[in-house]
């Protein structure tokens, strides 16, 4: 999970720009970007959705550009294939939950609290199950088959029995490591089982790539537009109080996105 900004509207931009002066946008900003005036390259600025305020904007571009690019090209996900996510009530993975089932995919998230079990139902999981046991309650939902698409980005300890809970020709998605151990993969299992295993690094492949961010944004945009995606904001706080979002963020007690308000 990461902190962002709401932004105010564009003050200026140069002539023949996909933005105007006074333009609501959404942007993507480098580390250390907590300032009133940035000056950003125009492929990061986008266009805020109608309708959604400034801060649920301020909550989309790193993860849903993120899930959208982990699902669709990396994964290459089908309609009706099964997606596990690991870390659901979190940014991201609240973020694949959703942009999954824009895709038509049926959705499990993986949890630890009922907390957060509730939440990810809000979020409209077509199932919920506890980390503990997620293998054999996997298992159950899909008779056997398993996942075709596991979103992981807690690591740790979940990698083995993720692997397990694959079907053939499942693809394995490494996001993150916010359980803090970057695991280790048996190759082996992924020759015998038919699977794969791919990381989902989204920031180096579209920042080297002009115009691919926007074109996912335009897809996420349709998303948003058809009701399906919905960035949920699970705090909000004033950029002086950024340490305190930080450690939110650590304890893993936030639900969603956090947000940080300039003012």
């Amino acid at each position: 999970m990461r902190v962002v900004e709401a932004r105010e509207p564009v003050p200026s931009a140069p002539e023949g720009c996909h933005v105007a002066a006074g333009d609501r946008v959404a942007c993507c900003v480098p580390y250390g970007g907590g300032a009133d005036l940035l000056d950003l390259d125009p492929d990061r600025v986008l266009p805020a959705p109608d309708g959604l305020d400034l801060v649920h904007a301020a909550a989309m571009p790193m993860n849903c550009l993120t899930a959208e690019f982990a699902l669709a090209t990396r994964a290459q996900l089908q309609a009706a294939e099964t997606v596990l996510v690991h870390g659901a009530a979190g940014g991201v993975g609240s973020a694949c939950l959703q942009v999954a089932k824009a895709y038509g995919a049926r959705t499990v998230a993986v949890v630890s609290t009922e907390e957060k079990a509730d939440f990810a139902r809000s979020l409209g999981a077509d199932h919920v199950v506890r980390v503990d046991g997620f293998l054999s309650e996997v298992r159950e939902l899909t008779d056997g088959a398993g996942a075709d698409v596991v979103v992981d980005v807690v690591g740790g300890d979940l990698m083995t029995d993720s692997l397990r809970c694959l079907a053939p020709l499942g693809r394995l998605l490494v996001v993150g490591f916010t359980a803090g151990r970057i695991p280790e993969v048996r190759v082996n299992r992924l020759l015998l089982a038919n699977i794969d295993v791919r990381g989902v690094g989204w920031g180096a492949y579209a920042m080297a790539r002009p115009g691919y961010m926007r074109a996912q944004w335009e897809h996420v945009l349709e998303m948003v537009a058809a009701g399906v995606v919905d960035p949920p904001v699970g705090a909000t706080c004033p950029v002086e109080e950024v340490a305190r979002a930080l450690a939110d963020l650590e304890a893993r007690t936030v639900l969603g996105k956090t947000v940080l308000t300039l003012r």
